[in-house]
């Protein structure tokens, strides 16, 4: 699609919403054209900043008139290319939404826009004794629409669960510029659990009702440092086995921890080639116990050092250098790959052991940081793209590390969605039929396909196409317009 294509839809949007919020200039352009994920970069044909969701409605409606391709974008932190723009489409940018629009405490629910950050949901109930469970490492400036759209966990997602597990309802605008509430409450088909999580290619999200957690009545935080992951893991699985569910199990190794020594002087125990950070929070007595047998496994399994949190400040401090890493490992490298896979918690040991081995193999270090408790693995494979080669070898590296997890039973994502990154893994889980199942159900939602077209998918299809059969000419076809797909 031409730049002159989108002359009368830019032209509509600046009557719409005002020319302050409809962005064309090239320069400005390209603030948008990557999310975190960086190696994957494209400018937007047009970016529009809506403030109400009668606005992104319109917005929708333009695109839809014209077959102009959208995407929505919340604050950029995706760390798959989910928000990737289209040279040829508009990016729909819901910064602006941030309003708290109500908190409910007797039913323990707040209402928000999709631009308000996560961290800001619980900053307005924690006084209150209420907090947002969800809890992402870019926390800070992660957007909630952003979440809804990657189903986002963090670390204490273990026991919590995910962003799915939060949200009461929904409003959406449809691919076609419909406002729509979907609500747990619906009868029929869980149409509010098929959209959160589905990256933004089945509408743009408008408003969120988000579930409050009551703040436990007693938080304790440990840090145990072991001489490798090994042990560690051990110590893992005990703990689980044991019947003891925290808050939160992460582990950091010694590449990790150097690069957050590096970044934020977190003064985790000197030689420490593994460090677990174990929460526990719920019941005073209940913690207590719990303690008790959390800092018995630990030493069992080797654990050289223990330390415990005597408040909110040293709380911090331990989990400062948790939530600084991925950040953290640009102090120790030029460039680095975040990557996100699964795998079964009892399969943890032989999967860090055979990245070790890819590591050396290949010449590329791979700092880990994941969410022990529940395989969660977050491998940060680090090179120096100024050399030849280098980023290759990264990248041959990343995607065999996806490899492993779907080999042991686990999944090419956690928590970071699939987006572009990951679409060619897709056939790696999923059988065709599998695809074009799940294509049918964005084809429900989406029979045009402009709602951020090209992620998830492997391979595009039109919605016109019969599961299993690749003959015909979709209308598009004949108007000249599929490319765009």
């Amino acid at each position: 699609m031409s730049a002159k294509t989108l002359e009368e839809p830019v032209r509509r949007f600046q009557e719409f919403l005002g020319h302050g919020c409809v962005v064309t200039d090239p320069v400005r352009l390209r603030t948008y054209e990557c999310d975190g994920l960086t190696h994957h970069r494209a400018t937007p044909g047009v970016v529009v900043l809506p403030e109400t969701a009668e606005q992104v409605a319109a917005v929708v409606r333009i695109c839809a008139e014209h077959g102009v391709p959208f995407v929505a974008r919340g604050a950029g932190t995706g760390l798959s290319g989910g928000a990737l723009p289209r040279t040829d489409g508009v990016l729909i940018v819901t910064s602006k939404m941030r309003r708290i629009i109500s908190i409910d405490l007797a039913n323990r629910r707040a209402v928000v826009e999709p631009g308000v950050t996560n961290l800001a949901i619980t900053e307005a109930v924690r006084d209150q004794g209420y907090y947002y469970a969800p809890d992402p490492s870019s926390q800070q400036v992660c957007s909630i629409g952003g979440n809804v759209a990657e189903n986002s966990g963090g670390a204490h997602c273990l026991k919590y669960g995910f962003t799915v597990n939060h949200v009461r309802a929904l409003e959406i605008v449809t691919p076609d510029g419909d406002i729509v509430e979907l609500s747990e409450n619906d009868p029929g088909y869980d149409l509010l659990g098929a959209f959160v999580g589905s990256e933004g290619t089945l509408g743009v999200t408008t408003k969120v009702t988000v579930r409050l957690t009551r703040a436990p009545q007693a938080v304790t935080t440990l840090l145990a440092a072991f001489d490798g992951t090994e042990r560690g893991g051990r110590a893992v699985s005990a703990i689980i086995g044991g019947g003891i569910l925290p808050a939160a199990i992460e582990m950091m190794d010694a590449l990790a921890i150097e690069a957050a020594e590096a970044a934020v002087s977190c003064a985790y125990p000197e030689g420490a080639g593994a460090v677990l950070i174990v929460e526990l929070d719920g019941p005073a007595p209940e913690v207590a116990h719990q303690f008790g047998e959390v800092t018995r496994i630990c030493a069992e399994n080797g654990a050289f050092e223990l330390r415990t949190a005597a408040g909110a400040a040293e709380r911090a401090a331990i989990w400062k250098g948790r939530k600084s890493a991925f950040a953290a490992v640009g102090r120790i490298s030029p460039a680095y790959i975040v990557q996100d896979g699964v795998v079964p918690r009892t399969a943890l040991p032989g999967v860090l052991a055979d990245i070790d081995r890819l590591s050396r193999e290949h010449g590329i270090r791979v700092a880990n940081v994941f969410h022990a408790g529940d395989g969660n693995l977050h491998p940060l494979v680090l090179f120096d793209d100024g050399e030849p080669g280098a980023a290759e070898r990264a990248e041959l590296v990343s995607g065999r590390i996806l490899d492993l997890c779907v080999e042991h039973g686990g999944s090419i994502t956690g928590e970071h969605g699939v987006g572009v990154d990951k679409s060619r893994y897709m056939t790696k889980m999923f059988s065709d039929d599998d695809l074009d199942t799940m294509q049918l159900v964005r084809c429900a939602f989406d029979p045009l396909g402009l709602s951020n077209p090209g992620k998830v998918f492997p391979t595009p299809r039109l919605c016109g196409e019969v599961p299993g059969v690749r003959k015909g000419a979709h209308p598009l076809v004949e108007s000249g317009q599929a490319e765009q797909f």
